[in-house]
């Protein structure tokens, strides 16, 4: 007997994790408390960005840049020639595992071709791009090359003599240091900016002398007023630095506050152009041009008609060509109120000092940098002192040998065993096993007279020369001296003067007045093919038949102001701005002007509805195919700003059937594909401020019909109305009777 056949229940699909294997307590819901969360899992990512990575050290580095260029030390890249900055790429991850990208991004940004920074520390081969362009690109890593630059001596001169900790690398597997010995305070020379968990930093770059210079008086006189020698920023973009005292005395009391910088320009008779060559440190040479470019678009800048990019292996340059008649002076007063080309740069002097961060006053600054200088060469002395006497004892260990060499070569020849030979020296002559061990190795010919006579002056050599590192450390003046000493030599020897002039009598522009915009009647023509006419109405009399592209017809015929805004629905459930005023004035025998191309418009959008507005006041009515129908107020679409482009114009849920702008409400009728008429008051419906709001279901439809129109119903049009009402919505509507059968206006 065949045995019957069981259907199997379906096992539910579950993640093959292989045999035997389970996810402890998968499911498990476990409750805990949000303090507990936040102290577990927050508060360890949130301290290891801002002490490890977002925020600078005392030594004007963050952890990133420190490794990179104790890398590239290591490499011998201070004296050598350039290498390819893959190969320091990838030696930095020994220090930085955290991607080849990261690490060459900070390398080009420290490299003198970039002109980020104004005192560069690494000297780059090839293209690492522009800081002023984001445009210009720098090269990959394998077509670039780069060595440390001659300034980078102040940074690792001493870093060998215990001036500062080692620690481990993430591995385990070398050393590095926490901060690097600088001999100049160099957090203050270069633009460092960092976003941390909570707080940020941005510190302003100042020139190297004046830094050098403050220091140095802030040493021999912790009340020295900061402004008299830290005249003001430094960018290395050049520019004008507009002088405005208090802020800079609030930047150097409480480390907040804001410098405002201005480009520098040239004006160039023989083209009759402006040359702008220096431009703020926070923009981008883009950025000026596009916002230049929106000026002239909207009207609000008449005076330049052309402007472009010619930047080139010289330096940064922007070119703008101006209209004949118009003072270049003038005309960059408004610029530089209008556009970029005058910029602030925010100062926020958040620096991580023992591992806190905190917002120091460029004094507090300083006065720290000094405390930690004043510890590397403490550090520095003390090793070197400790070298010494080290010598020095060897050498008193050799000065007994020497008075007897007969005696210890006696020992040497004597002494059977060679493991023997260091105790039976120490025996002999009384001296230590380090000393000892160092006459042991001492070769035959050096056992000369001349030989003698040199270890014993080196002997009265060392004596002075600890004396005289006992004494420097004994005194803090005296250690003092021997920063400023270092101080003036680093000014002496990098000082490159400023870049960034200095502006003490600021010129503004004049208040701006809006160009009054004449106001006549005009009328409005706009073909089905996006052709806009608007012809004064004064002059329509006397014009012919309206010129339109063959195939074209003419779509809307409104009269309105010509101050006047206009709205644009477009196919792609956008709206443009205008105004009438924007458009030229024309005739009857043009064609007008293209709108889609006036007005930019994206490829293969074309507008399907125009809106016409003395105020924004009344309501936009958008009916849909799938029977919706929405109304938004129309103040919905005003802007403080002069956007052109709004998006999310309408709903995109469903193809648009019709649009249409009413001042307040009133009666429509939607139309179907399938003959019936919705009468609908507008006022029963709720105006939504939600530009792409859905609205709500008004008409219903059977299967694979749509709304195909709404028009403005017009008194006594049906003949009897109540028929196409519906007391609720949604509503079929009605077939119209005999009498009410007709062409109807519809837009």
């Amino acid at each position: 007997m065949a045995k019957k056949a069981t259907k199997k229940k379906a096992a539910p699909a579950r993640p093959q994790l292989g045999d035997n294997v389970e996810i402890l307590s998968a499911g498990e819901v476990i409750e805990s408390p949000i303090t507990d969360t936040l102290e577990t899992n927050y508060m360890p990512y949130a301290m290891s960005v801002i002490v490890s990575r977002a925020l600078p050290e005392i030594d004007g580095f963050k952890p990133a840049h420190r490794k990179l260029l104790y890398t590239m030390y290591g490499m011998g890249l201070l004296k050598g020639a350039r290498t390819k900055s893959a190969n320091i790429v990838g030696s930095t991850m020994h220090l930085n595992p955290h991607g080849d990208a990261a690490i060459y991004d900070t390398m080009v940004r420290m490299g003198r071709g970039n002109e980020s920074l104004l005192y560069p520390y690494v000297e780059s081969k090839g293209n690492f791009g522009k800081a002023y362009s984001k445009n210009m690109m720098y090269a990959a890593s394998r077509y670039t090359e780069a060595k440390l630059a001659p300034i980078c001596r102040e940074l690792f001169d001493d870093i060998n003599k215990d001036t500062v900790d080692f620690v481990d690398n993430y591995d385990n597997t070398m050393k590095e240091p926490t901060l690097l010995p600088v001999t100049f305070p160099s957090i203050l020379c270069n633009v460092t900016t960092g976003i941390a968990v909570g707080m940020a930093s941005s510190i302003a770059s100042f020139n190297l002398k004046e830094v050098c210079d403050t220091t140095i008086a802030l040493i021999k006189n912790p009340a020295h007023v900061i402004a008299d020698t830290l005249l003001a920023p430094d960018f290395v973009g050049g520019g004008y630095i507009l002088y405005n005292k208090p802020e800079l005395d609030k930047i150097y009391d409480t480390g907040r506050g804001s410098v405002r910088v201005r480009a520098k320009y040239t004006y160039d008779k023989k083209y009759n152009c402006i040359d702008v060559t220096e431009i703020p440190p926070t923009t981008t040479a883009e950025a000026i041009i596009d916002k230049i470019v929106e000026l002239v678009k909207t009207n609000k800048v008449r005076e330049i008609s052309d402007i472009r990019d010619e930047t080139d292996l010289t330096g940064l340059k922007i070119t703008i060509d101006l209209k004949r008649g118009v003072h270049a002076d003038d005309l960059m007063l408004r610029l530089y109120k209008m556009t970029p080309l005058e910029d602030s740069f925010s100062c926020n002097f958040n620096v991580l000092v023992d591992g806190k961060p905190k917002v120091y006053g460029v004094r507090e600054l300083l006065m720290a940098w000094i405390d930690f200088r004043l510890e590397c060469v403490r550090r520095r002395l003390t090793f070197m002192l400790n070298k010494k006497r080290d010598q020095l004892h060897l050498l008193k260990g050799l000065s007994k040998i020497l008075l007897d060499i007969d005696k210890a070569i006696k020992i040497v020849r004597e002494t059977k065993a060679e493991v023997d030979v260091v105790p039976n020296l120490m025996i002999g002559f009384g001296i230590d096993e380090t000393q000892a061990e160092y006459v042991a190795e001492i070769k035959l010919r050096h056992l000369n007279r001349e030989y003698i006579l040199k270890r014993i002056q080196d002997i009265e050599n060392l004596e002075n020369e600890i004396a005289q590192l006992e004494e420097v450390l004994s005194s803090q003046n005296k250690m003092k001296k021997v920063i400023v000493g270092e101080l003036q030599a680093v000014a002496q020897k990098y000082d490159t003067g400023r870049r960034s002039e200095i502006l003490y009598d600021v010129q503004e522009a004049a208040p701006e007045t809006e160009q009054e915009v004449p106001d006549y009647p005009v009328t409005v023509f706009l073909s089905a093919e996006g052709y806009l006419k608007k012809i004064k109405t004064a002059n329509l009399r006397l014009s012919g038949e309206q010129k339109l592209k063959e195939g074209d017809t003419m779509l809307r015929e409104e009269e309105a102001s010509n101050r006047d805004e206009l709205l644009f629905f477009t196919n792609h459930h956008q709206v443009y701005k205008s105004r009438l005023s924007d458009f030229e004035d024309g005739k009857a025998s043009q064609l007008g002007e293209y709108v889609a191309g006036k007005l930019e418009m994206e490829e293969d959008e074309q507008p399907v509805y125009m809106a016409l507005l003395h105020e924004y006041k009344g309501y936009m009515l958008f009916a849909f195919e799938n029977g919706k129908f929405a109304k938004v107020d129309v103040a919905a679409y005003q802007t403080k700003t002069n956007r052109k482009k709004l998006l999310n114009a309408y709903s995109a849920k469903s193809p648009l059937a019709a649009a249409m702008y009413i001042p307040e409400d009133t009666e429509v009728v939607l139309c179907s594909d399938s003959g019936r008429k919705l009468l609908l008051n507008t006022g029963g419906v709720l105006a939504k401020s939600t530009k792409d709001t859905i609205g709500i279901s008004a008409m219903t439809l059977k299967k694979n019909k749509k709304v195909t129109g709404m028009y403005l119903y017009k008194e006594g049009e049906f003949e009897k109305p109540w028929r196409y009402r519906a007391k609720n919505l949604p509503a079929a509507g009605a077939l119209p009777s005999a009498a009410d059968i007709g062409e109807q206006l519809t837009f």
